[in-house]
């Protein structure tokens, strides 16, 4: 594929000159147009416009009517300009400087026999390689603000999707829960009651995540204090309530990743269930949730006043609630000890604010 010819517009009054321009810088492979004055020189790159005629201007500094910094001063305010090359029989360099700093890509000293016309084609040459490195420059920062405008959208909108998915998500499983209540109030065997009311419990833990990330402005975390106080809140209106009125919570506010949310949120829920039905045999008492940081560490604690560790388990029992609490435990990686030195039940739970490293071993043990 040939190569299109460049195309130099010399501003100049003295026609002799611009001749000896033109059959220097045509031999090197140029297309020289002549501009007699300043105004003539504006006017035949104001008609280039966007065809792109004029690759780049040899500009004289002196003539008359506006002279070569005045010229240079309009060329400049065109849009999309042809760099500049600022010619002057001065050896003053501070009008070097002022070429330079009023937009000139390059600036030289003439003389009235031509010999300066091999510095012109050379300084034609890095001007027209300026612009181009310009150009490149700014169609790259261009693409790279379109790259930014397209995935902040794509963003923006995998959010919404998110938050719809947690919206749905979040009222279905809220639909389910509500089910296992309704038919847990109906239930008039206790054992099915507890049952439904564990089951109620577990898919609300996991109801109320997702419908804190609808919520939230961060997609990624969860509040844990404010999550809490939302299940326990769905604990006390369930058919267990009444044994919940002293039900309490006492939060930092901590934030975590949803998955881990739901493994706090389950165990919460399991071992509070476990003091409604086994701490106060002869009716209801306080139960006390406590979640506190320490440094990196987390520690959460289900505490009740009641008969403690006399209590004989239910030979009905399965152990489910057990092996949930060890599950969820293993996943935040967390340790499950009950407090030797406490009247009642407390039972502490240690995990990191963020998920372990791969590999790292479980410590977690079954309470």
């Amino acid at each position: 594929m040939n190569q299109r010819t460049p195309t130099l517009l010399y501003i100049d009054d003295d026609g002799a000159l611009a001749r000896l321009v033109d059959r220097g810088l045509t031999r090197r492979g140029y297309k020289v147009v002549h501009a007699a004055s300043g105004e003539e020189g504006l006017e035949r790159i104001r008609r280039a416009g966007a065809d792109g005629c004029i690759d780049v201007v040899a500009l004289d500094q002196y003539m008359p009517g506006l002279d070569g910094l005045e010229t240079l001063e309009q060329i400049m305010a065109i849009p999309g300009a042809p760099p500049v090359v600022f010619v002057t029989a001065s050896q003053d360099s501070n009008i070097a400087v002022t070429a330079l700093k009023a937009g000139a890509a390059d600036y030289l000293v003439k003389d009235v026999t031509g010999d300066f016309i091999p510095l012109l084609h050379v300084a034609a040459e890095g001007a027209l390689r300026q612009a181009e490195l310009q150009k490149a420059r700014e169609e790259a920062e261009a693409e790279i603000h379109a790259s930014r405008d397209r995935y902040a959208a794509l963003a923006a909108e995998r959010e919404m999707l998110l938050r719809e998915v947690n919206h749905r998500v979040g009222n279905s499983l809220q639909i389910i829960a509500s089910l296992l209540h309704l038919q847990a109030s109906s239930a008039a065997q206790d054992e099915v009651k507890a049952a439904l009311t564990n089951a109620m419990g577990r898919v609300a833990a996991v109801a109320q995540v997702h419908r804190r990330l609808y919520t939230s402005q961060d997609l990624k975390s969860v509040v844990l204090n404010q999550y809490l106080d939302s299940l326990l809140e769905d604990l006390r209106r369930s058919a267990e309530g009444n044994r919940m009125s002293r039900l309490t919570l006492k939060a930092e506010p901590i934030e975590i990743d949803p998955d881990r949310a739901v493994a706090v949120g389950i165990i919460v829920n399991e071992l509070v269930m476990n003091a409604v039905k086994y701490a106060y045999p002869d009716g209801a008492g306080p139960i006390h949730v406590e979640l506190n940081a320490y440094g990196d560490d987390l520690l959460l604690s289900i505490t009740d006043n009641g008969v403690g560790d006399n209590v004989k388990a239910d030979p009905r029992s399965t152990g489910m609630g057990q092996r949930i609490v060890a599950a969820m435990a293993s996943k935040l990686d967390a340790s499950v000890e009950r407090d030797p030195t406490h009247s009642g039940t407390r039972i502490v739970l240690k995990f990191g604010r963020v998920p372990p490293s791969l590999g790292k071993p479980s410590t977690a043990a079954a309470g």
